[in-house]
């Protein structure tokens, strides 16, 4: 309990919060079924992908967390301001639509490895307990307390870089397909890598950070950086260890999620990786029942962290879209609205598995639509980046510049080869 203590009383660990949790969501269990596959399939040749992704994430991170932070509001109340209101609910009705879909694919895949971990009972039935369970704790657990859980939840994630040590790697083989990967660009190889930056910069971890900082300020009874900017130093210091840290551990995770998916399903001919459960089952018999029971807890605890971003980011967003009062700081009957979003999104992703929908395709569908939607909030974010109307003195660095501009081209890119490869 001393040791628990002077690790929260830490300046570091208090300084980790929106970013480190934004960064854990990020592996949520569709992500994990997205990687796996990269490693099935493709081996090491992969690992390349998360090398690349890590300085992008950052950059439009910092981006969201900094329009946060400086304006006190979140993106959609942002968007809203500056930009035309068709555009504003266009996206925010498919950041919705997305969501519930990738909600539905996280609390089937949790259900599943529950069911697997057991070795009894309904995976349907699981399924619902956690979404529930997901639900319970975001309506009715205070801000404080459930950010603190969600923070220390993110240790579950340790679970994948422990899978590795549980079985036999190559690490020079490994280091050499991370510098100088070697595979064929045909349709399946570009279509993953979609699938790779998709999964991995996605639409609602904007939403979702940007608002954190806002319930941040809140929470500390804090101004925004516009009306108080004698605070700008320490602020801006204190994001950006976040999202260098929170970034770093979601990419770290997503690789070693490739590596071992890669030195064990790969080299054993099993390259048809659909979902998390089944990448969690198919590794039970090549490295045994420790990695199996790791690697699907594993899926279990990331699913607790993402579905209340997921929920909470559309939430988020549609109620700034109609100036509705939102926060997780406040009661249920505070914000209504706010709190009945989380529940439609939660309730709709667990209805989803009892529709007669493919899961595999209802998880190509999110990524598209992920992948797609991407783009144009992440060129509107810049802008709004760089408009004194928006952040007065704040507006981005030269180098902030650089790494967000950078990141709305390789998503622009990725989404022109997804067309152009369908």
């Amino acid at each position: 309990m001393k040791l628990l203590q002077k690790l929260t009383d830490n300046d570091t660990v208090k300084a980790l919060g929106p970013g480190l949790i934004t960064g854990a969501a990020d592996d949520d269990p569709s992500g994990i079924a997205t990687y796996s596959q990269a490693g099935a399939q493709f081996g090491f040749n992969m690992l390349w992908t998360l090398v690349l992704t890590y300085p992008l994430m950052v950059g439009i991170q910092l981006v969201s967390a900094r329009i946060g932070l400086v304006t006190g509001r979140g993106l959609a109340a942002n968007i809203r301001r500056a930009y035309s209101p068709a555009l504003l609910y266009f996206i925010v009705l498919l950041l919705l639509v997305a969501n519930i879909v990738n909600i539905a694919a996280d609390v089937a895949a949790m259900g599943e490895a529950l069911r697997l971990v057991t070795g009894f009972g309904s995976a349907h039935l699981y399924s619902l307990a956690c979404g529930f369970l997901c639900l319970t704790l975001q309506v009715f657990l205070p801000y404080r307390v459930y950010v603190r859980y969600l923070k220390w939840l993110t240790l579950g994630l340790l679970a994948y870089v422990g899978t590795v040590f549980a079985v036999q790697m190559p690490w020079r083989d490994v280091a050499v397909a991370t510098l100088m990967p070697h595979f064929t660009w045909d349709r399946a190889s570009v279509g993953l890598i979609v699938a790779i930056f998709g999964t991995t910069i996605s639409p609602y971890l904007f939403f979702w950070q940007a608002s954190q900082e806002v319930e941040e300020l809140r929470d500390s009874r804090t101004q925004s950086l516009r009306r108080a900017p004698e605070a700008a130093a320490r602020h801006l210091r204190r994001i950006k260890l976040d999202t260098f840290i929170g970034m770093a551990f979601s990419n770290l995770v997503a690789f070693f999620i490739i590596l071992t998916a890669a030195a064990t399903l790969g080299v054993h001919g099993i390259t048809d990786i659909q979902s998390s459960a089944q990448a969690a089952e198919a590794l039970r018999p090549i490295a045994g029942e420790f990695a199996f029971v790791i690697f699907a807890l594993g899926i279990i605890g990331t699913g607790m962290l993402a579905i209340p971003v997921l929920a909470g980011s559309a939430a988020y967003a549609v109620t700034e879209s109609f100036r509705w009062t939102n926060g997780l700081d406040l009661k249920v009957l505070e914000a209504r609205e706010f709190y009945g979003i989380i529940s439609l999104a939660t309730i709709g992703g667990m209805a989803l598995n009892f529709a007669p929908i493919d899961p595999i395709k209802a998880l190509i569908w999110s990524a598209q639509i992920n992948g797609v939607i991407a783009v144009p909030i992440m060129i509107v974010m810049m802008l709004m980046a760089h408009n004194p109307a928006v952040m007065g003195r704040f507006t981005l660095s030269r180098r902030h510049t650089f790494f967000g501009w950078l990141g709305v081209a390789v998503m622009a890119v990725a989404v022109m080869a997804m067309f152009a490869t369908n």
